[in-house]
């Protein structure tokens, strides 16, 4: 079960990042994608067969309609809340390499909470949990400690210090970060996650150069796992990050060890780089047949 993080994208593919200062700058057809981090990682899931839940918030509007159509079409049961706030929005830029620059509208009141007759129900029949760094996210901690379902977050570039993802490094089991936040200590902060917090596991992506898996079992040191070489030229790096989560909870999920499903993902990640708008969703046969697993 996914908990928060659907939207739209609105991709804007740019000659060069960052762009020049201009007036106006002719571009391509500029696309909207339905999925944002959790919506990415509930199609992913559901894509390697794996039955997916979505819970979240979103508005009475256009792009909301376009999300519950995106994960109805992708085989996700989708649970939503209505938030006066409307649904949120990104404006993605890519280059013609497939790198991003994203301008995120979170849209979210900070007093906006999901209440617990609607998710305690949904927590109670997960097999994993996976939270959206949303504010009221936070807020189901608690009840998934008190039922023993592991959780999962991506932290996506946390620097290791702003405080808002700090609760979710702390009491998740399995993390997720991009390298790129915390840059040359990103060592650190994995090591910091696994001494303050309960997770079992730190995952750290870094694109083209591969990730890092951090266990308590494995020494204090990060452990390389090499990025896989996309099966098609590279389009577009949105939603490579949710896909790598995607193939490495398949691991998991499936009984596979940290490093196995450590592999997954990075065969996922890749295979998502080769479509426009987080649409390259991998299937369990080329996901498996495309790893030594």
């Amino acid at each position: 079960m996914v908990v928060g993080g659907s939207g739209v994208d609105t991709v804007v593919r740019v000659d060069s990042l960052p762009v020049p200062l201009a007036d106006s700058v002719g571009v391509g057809p500029i696309r909207e994608w339905p999925g944002h981090t959790g919506g990415n990682v509930a199609l992913g899931c559901r894509a390697l067969g794996l039955n997916a839940t979505l819970i979240d918030y979103i508005g009475d509007d256009w792009p909301g309609r376009q999300v519950r159509e995106q994960l109805a079409s992708g085989g996700v049961n989708f649970e939503p809340l209505i938030s006066p706030a409307g649904t949120r929005r990104a404006v993605n830029l890519v280059d013609p390499a497939g790198r991003r620059m994203s301008f995120y509208d979170a849209r979210d009141p900070g007093e906006l909470r999901m209440p617990r007759d609607f998710y305690l129900p949904h927590l109670r029949r997960a097999r994993h949990i996976h939270l959206s760094i949303m504010n009221f996210a936070r807020f189901l901690y608690d009840d998934i400690e008190a039922l023993g379902v592991p959780v999962s977050t991506d932290l996506h570039d946390w620097d290791g210090l702003a405080d808002h993802q700090k609760e979710f490094a702390l009491r998740s089991d399995l993390v997720f970060l991009s390298a790129a936040g915390a840059g040359e200590r990103i060592a650190s902060v994995m090591r910091e996650i696994l001494r303050d917090g309960r997770a079992q596991a730190v995952v750290a992506t870094a694109g083209a150069g591969g990730s890092y898996l951090l266990s308590r079992d494995g020494g204090s040191t990060p452990r390389p796992v090499p990025a896989v070489v996309p099966p098609a030229p590279v389009v577009d790096s949105n939603g490579a990050g949710d896909a790598y989560v995607c193939g490495f909870l398949y691991g998991q999920l499936s009984g596979r060890d940290l490093e196995k499903s450590a592999r997954l993902g990075a065969v996922a990640g890749a295979h998502a780089c080769t479509g426009e708008g987080s649409t390259a969703l991998i299937g369990p046969e080329e996901l498996l047949s495309s790893a030594v697993v």
